[in-house]
């Protein structure tokens, strides 16, 4: 949400890192937030897609009160039956082999470049660079930053991490001209989240799965925004059809509490002790939530129905479109954007607010829109009239 900086002694303890609304929210419920105010939002923020079944889900509470009155965390070098429970149904569901669980999706990115790296020490003769892509964005570490192509990040803080070399998504040749004898991986989103749901082309990854294959790289999916079910499969890749060898999941994965994980495949899977760890890695609570969370995604009704209100969403989006003149409508399962024909998203993300409904500016030209995955059918029909009525607000609704 982008907004004026208000000046109050409230909020002067918090480093101001980003510009909030001066509402202070204090309760939330399935698709809805309210402020101290009592005054209610629809909410299709969600975390930025975290919360994958909405605010304060019943499922959520209840393991949490479960698992906190047995086992909060014994420590990463111990084991515990969530953690070890949560990599055998993520493994069985995925195809994949092993785990490693992290608190953040920047962890889990960080944990891949960690891994690429140690693969192409063990199987490529030192190879280390990973070809990533421009306008892509994996995390805010310093390593995950420097993969990320975010514009004006290379200047933030400097000496900037080696090592990452940059296409451009669903360009093949920007691909082949950024390989080279010290390439290990090709690190994508299936679908560019902050870049204003931008995907990649079935078969753009198609031909990068058989480039990898070619060349003995890695290919590694970072889906911390597009896994989860969020775009109406269980993971993104099964919605394109193309195998990665190392994927990350986060922010629905726990939906809304911090857990996220790191995949790979047997074959690249060469972390030996000592290489990656973590306090919270594995603790048992966040796993006890994501276990829960992962038995409702999984059902093969919730994944129908996140299609299902993903392409009415995605049709009364084109219908605003149509009827504002306004540009392109992108997006799978529930993850969408809206391209303006201005540079006024900020101000359409205001005026929203106004009205009652909580979206994000991913551009300053593109709106981006992520409810909760099991949203109604009367949610996306509301969302859609308040939206509404922020882009035409002179005309009477």
């Amino acid at each position: 949400m982008q907004t004026t900086t208000v000046p109050d002694p409230q909020f002067r303890h918090l480093m101001q890192v980003t510009a909030r609304p001066a509402s202070i929210f204090v309760r939330g419920q399935g698709a809805w937030l309210w402020d101290e105010a009592g005054r209610r939002y629809l909410d299709w923020l969600q975390g930025w897609a975290v919360n994958s079944l909405g605010h304060s889900p019943e499922l959520i509470s209840r393991a949490l009160l479960e698992q906190s009155t047995q086992l909060l965390t014994p420590s990463p070098a111990l084991y515990n039956l969530p953690s070890l429970r949560l990599a055998a149904s993520l493994c069985e569901l995925s195809g994949f082999d092993q785990v490693f669980f992290g608190s953040t999706g920047a962890e889990a990115n960080e944990g891949a470049i960690k891994l690429a790296r140690k693969w192409g020490r063990v199987a490529r003769g030192g190879a280390y660079e990973i070809v990533t892509f421009a306008d892509a964005f994996h995390g805010r570490n310093l390593a995950t930053m420097a993969a990320s192509g975010k514009a004006g990040w290379d200047a933030l803080f400097p000496p900037n991490v080696p090592g990452f070399a940059k296409a451009r998504l669903n360009d093949l040749d920007s691909v082949l001209a950024a390989l080279s004898p010290r390439s290990v991986a090709i690190l994508l989103e299936p679908v560019q989240g902050e870049a204003g749901v931008r995907p990649a082309t079935p078969e753009f990854l198609r031909a990068l799965r058989r480039l990898c294959d070619e060349r003995g790289l890695l290919l590694m999916f970072d889906e911390v925004q597009t896994g989860c079910a969020r775009l109406g499969e269980l993971f993104g890749f099964q919605h394109f059809g193309v195998e990665p060898d190392v994927m990350t999941l986060g922010k629905g994965l726990g939906g809304g509490v911090p857990i996220s994980a790191l995949l790979a495949k047997a074959h690249c899977s060469v972390f030996e002790h000592g290489d990656q760890g973590g306090t919270y890695a594995g603790n048992p609570l966040m796993c006890a939530v994501a276990l829960a969370v992962l038995d409702r995604l999984r059902q093969p009704e919730f994944l129908a129905g996140v299609r299902t209100q993903g392409a009415r969403l995605g049709e009364g989006l084109r219908e605003l479109s149509r009827r504002h003149g306004l540009g392109e409508v992108r997006g799978h399962g529930l993850l969408w954007a809206l391209e303006l024909s201005h540079d006024g998203a900020g101000a359409v993300v205001e005026r929203c607010r106004e009205q009652g409904l909580l979206i994000n500016a991913a551009r300053p030209h593109c709106l981006r829109f992520m409810p909760r995955l099991d949203s109604t059918p009367e949610e996306i029909d509301q969302g859609l009239c308040l939206l509404e009525r922020a882009l035409a607000p002179g005309e009477a609704h």
